[in-house]
């Protein structure tokens, strides 16, 4: 137990924690499921926006076995949802979207070209970050 504000607060774990707060190093490597609860990826990493800070991408990788045959995408934010049952996050992403996605090396160059990101916008379906 902990003192905060003068008021006793529960410590708590990642998985049960009441706050609507995470530091990105621990999104790093969170499961991702589809809507069945299938594990289906993980996070590798986030690509936030530096003026608003808000994450807009996650970088995932999907499929393969023990880190062979998996294949990295990066996907809006908008397509993940945090599910605290299963200690990670849902998407509705299905194979076939990501065997057509837009690619996105992870090269900062690819950034600058805002086409590039409203592909993988269009194609995913969801608003673009800039529109907010």
């Amino acid at each position: 137990m902990t003192q905060a504000a003068g008021t006793a607060v529960q410590a708590s774990d990642s998985t049960t924690s009441v706050h609507r707060l995470i530091e990105s190093n621990r999104v790093e490597g969170t499961p991702v499921y589809s809507p069945q609860g299938k594990h289906v990826g993980t996070i590798h990493h986030l690509i936030i926006e530096k003026v608003s800070g808000r994450v807009v991408y996650a970088v995932m990788t999907f499929g393969g076995f023990l880190g062979f045959g998996s294949h990295e995408h990066t996907i809006p934010w908008e397509k993940l949802n945090y599910d605290t049952q299963l200690g990670g996050f849902r998407t509705d992403i299905t194979q076939e979207e990501l065997t057509g996605a837009p690619v996105v090396s992870g090269d900062e160059k690819d950034w600058w070209d805002r086409r590039r990101e409203q592909d993988l916008h269009d194609h995913y379906k969801v608003p673009t970050y800039w529109g907010w």
